[in-house]
């Protein structure tokens, strides 16, 4: 038996800027976009690791009206679970996000317990962060 991530989700405020952020800034591919009423779940992934998608969808999307409140007031505040991605070239990867207007919250930086990585905002505050892999 096996087991492996297929999906994990990202709450954003708009999911249109958001692509301009995940796609354009990280270089990440569309793989679906569905439309349902007035929400949007897009799946962004890349094709180093095939089978994995990152959704991204707004805080109403799929809830009720309830949930959807308490998780946009926990969007708003900035406290939703980081994001982590991985590169062979961290350097160039933050020269590009920064060059994309993306709020940078860490440079470049040589991690004392091993790894040099650098950290973002996306456009709805979510921290992303980017690790150098050897």
């Amino acid at each position: 038996m096996t087991i492996s991530l297929h999906y994990c989700h990202v709450t954003v405020n708009d999911v249109e800027e958001s692509l301009g952020f995940y796609r354009d800034a990280l270089g990440l591919e569309v793989l679906n976009d569905v439309a349902q009423g007035e929400f949007r779940w897009v799946t962004v992934g890349s094709p180093d690791q095939p089978g994995l998608g990152i959704v991204l969808s707004a805080p109403h999307a799929g809830r009720s009206q309830a949930d959807g409140d308490a998780l946009q007031e926990l969007l708003t505040k900035g406290v939703l679970p980081m994001i982590m991605f991985s590169t062979d070239d961290v350097d160039a990867l933050f020269e590009k996000v920064r060059a994309s207007g993306a709020e940078v919250l860490q440079e470049p930086t040589d991690q004392p317990w091993g790894p040099r990585d650098c950290g973002f905002r996306d456009p709805s505050g979510n921290m992303v962060k980017i690790s150098q892999v050897s």
